[in-house]
């Protein structure tokens, strides 16, 4: 059992708050049974800090109330903290590849990522740009999903150039300048979207093939990004 904030395990884990500790180490914290049950199945999981003693298949150390509730960032505090190793970067190999392009909203980002994988967009682009993966709003908000999609942060141009090469179809979003989504009949398939104020960037939006649109009423000028693009891996993806 520990029960100093003084240990050495606890004091290298609070530094996985800070984002610049987090790619040192390429380690993250995940709380709360359902994330740290996730991690396991997926093979992620590296330690387990719980205040008592557990049904669990995996090694864990008890620590006290305190220490939990320092590592926390939960209002409530959660019966056990999990520390996950990074997530492999693995080769792009479905057909519908959804590219994030500077989103900033640790929750829009949680929430593209579990549509993704409800409408079999497996493979995700994010953009150097982007809000960091492993924040702890992002974390919650996929509800465990983060595990089992392939998330790669890389320069979009030149992911968007060698998906080109293979034959994808790269579609952006813009409502003066966009087909319905209805139309788009491509089985290869690369949706970029864009930051929650400014859109697409030009640089990104240049490279696109087609531009699609939602439809919906006229009194709406526009839709949250992650429900916009909830609603286009619907209507594209593979289900």
């Amino acid at each position: 059992m520990i029960t100093s904030l003084n240990n050495e395990k606890i004091k290298k884990y609070l530094k996985l708050k800070n984002k610049k500790y987090r790619d040192m180490e390429e380690l993250f914290l995940i709380e709360g049974e359902h994330l740290v049950k996730e991690a396991l199945k997926n093979q992620v999981l590296v330690d387990l800090l719980v205040m008592e003693d557990i049904d669990i298949d995996f090694n864990y150390t008890i620590v006290t109330k305190e220490i939990i509730t320092k590592l926390s960032s939960l209002e409530s505090i959660p019966k056990m903290i999990g520390i996950c190793k990074f997530l492999d970067k693995k080769e792009i190999t479905s057909n519908k590849v959804l590219l994030l392009d500077n989103i900033q909203d640790p929750g829009n980002l949680g929430t593209i990522i579990r549509s993704s994988l409800a409408f079999n967009f497996k493979d995700i682009i994010l953009s150097l740009n982007s809000v960091d993966l492993y924040n702890e709003k992002v974390i919650r908000a996929t509800q465990g999903m983060l595990f089992k999609v392939n998330i790669i942060r890389n320069d979009l141009e030149s992911v968007i150039n060698e998906l080109k090469k293979k034959d994808y179809l790269i579609l952006g979003t813009n409502v003066r300048d966009g087909i319905d989504v209805k139309e788009i009949k491509g089985k290869k398939i690369g949706l970029v979207m864009g930051n929650e104020g400014q859109g697409v960037s030009d640089n990104i939006s240049n490279l696109c093939d087609k531009n699609l649109y939602i439809k919906m009423n006229k009194e709406v000028e526009s839709l949250n990004v992650a429900v916009a693009t909830s609603i286009l891996e619907y209507e594209l993806g593979e289900l």
